[in-house]
């Protein structure tokens, strides 16, 4: 079958010449002005391989189709081919400023015609063509996204089970509620959020800082490693019991290591720096790598502060509870040890934020 050339002149013998040429090839509509062509156009749609339009028409000018074309996408799909005799620079650039394919002049080769709407009808159909190839290619990438979206927010999920799952044996195993690790979480969370907003040199997005909240439940996962005797021992440590406590950290990483699950990257990177190095200080006097200042991963200055104080205002087998307000004080004096002392003016800006959560959490309990 044959494709569809639309010639749009209000002469007859303008249009009945141009059939003469193309109608071997092609079969041929006629229209006597721009109204006529849109309304075939608009029923044809992109059975129509080339438009040939004359400029000067009553009813609809080829100016005015043109324009009416545009903002139908017609041009965009339709190769449109201006053949006028108003052949002057002016004329040309505003047809082609419309988007048409091509501007032939009268008086024309016949030659020349033939080639030049075979060149627009030939190039059209391949843009159109890789156009729908892009089209089905981009939905076979979207449906693909969509997918692979499902399957990392089902992985993030599992995640978030197993750590909650870790962390809650290590509460037991502690002989605590499995709330502390919730609390240090809501800590983490208002700590991390008033961070990222004071210094957003650290590049803390939300989505981070969820990352960080979440795999903060680990921070003590080591403490399964640590005997009885130790780890729920009434009094003082002895040297030799605190440098065995100390290798929770350690340990809770070999055993991240050890473990054979699907860990989102940006997870394992941050459950491994809060185990690792939720102890280290400021002034290099934690552990277990005597990491100094901002060569301690701000995930673990985070949850360090966290934890801290989440300990300090609740009672333990080794102390009594401390006020909010002496636990305030201890942290900011350092008697907790050096924290960043960023991470402190952070602190003091969410100190009623902290005082709240916990008063919050009490009355749940």
């Amino acid at each position: 079958m044959k494709e569809k050339i639309l010639i749009v002149d209000d002469n007859t013998f303008n249009r009945e010449l141009l059939m003469e040429i193309l109608s071997g090839d092609y079969d041929i509509l006629e229209a006597e002005n721009g109204k006529d062509a849109l309304d075939i156009l608009k029923m044809e749609g992109t059975n129509v391989a080339a438009v040939l339009l004359d400029l000067v028409m009553p009813v609809m000018d080829g100016y005015e189709f043109m324009k009416s074309a545009k903002e139908m996408d017609i041009i965009d799909k339709v190769p449109v081919l201006v053949i006028s005799g108003e052949t002057n620079v002016q004329n040309e650039n505003r047809c082609f400023d419309y988007g048409v394919s091509d501007f032939i002049g009268r008086p024309f080769n016949a030659m020349i015609v033939k080639k030049r709407v075979q060149n627009a009808v030939n190039h059209f159909a391949c843009k159109n063509r890789l156009e729908d190839k892009v089209k089905e290619q981009t939905e076979v990438l979207r449906k693909a996204y969509r997918q692979l979206k499902a399957q990392t927010e089902q992985l993030e999920k599992q995640n978030q089970e197993i750590i909650d799952m870790l962390g809650t044996v290590v509460e037991f195993r502690n002989l605590e509620s499995g709330e502390h690790i919730q609390r240090v979480k809501k800590y983490t969370k208002i700590l991390g959020l008033q961070f990222a907003k004071q210094y957003p040199e650290y590049g803390l997005t939300d989505e981070k800082i969820e990352t960080i909240v979440a795999a903060s439940a680990l921070h003590d996962i080591g403490k399964i490693a640590i005997p009885d005797s130790i780890l729920l021992k009434p009094g003082k440590l002895t040297k030799d019991e605190f440098d065995y406590m100390k290798s929770h950290t350690i340990r809770g990483c070999e055993l991240l290591d050890s473990m054979h699950v699907q860990w989102d990257k940006n997870t394992r990177q941050a459950s491994y720096e809060i185990i690792r190095h939720h102890h280290e200080r400021y002034d290099g006097k934690g552990y277990p790598d005597g990491l100094k200042g901002e060569d301690i991963p701000i995930s673990a200055q985070l949850v360090s502060l966290a934890d801290v104080y989440d300990a300090l205002i609740n009672e333990r087998c080794y102390k009594e509870a401390f006020s909010k307000e002496k636990a305030f004080s201890m942290i900011i004096n350092g008697e907790c040890g050096i924290f960043s002392p960023r991470l402190m003016e952070t602190f003091r800006t969410v100190r009623e934020a902290f005082e709240n959560c916990a008063g919050d959490m009490e009355e749940e309990e």
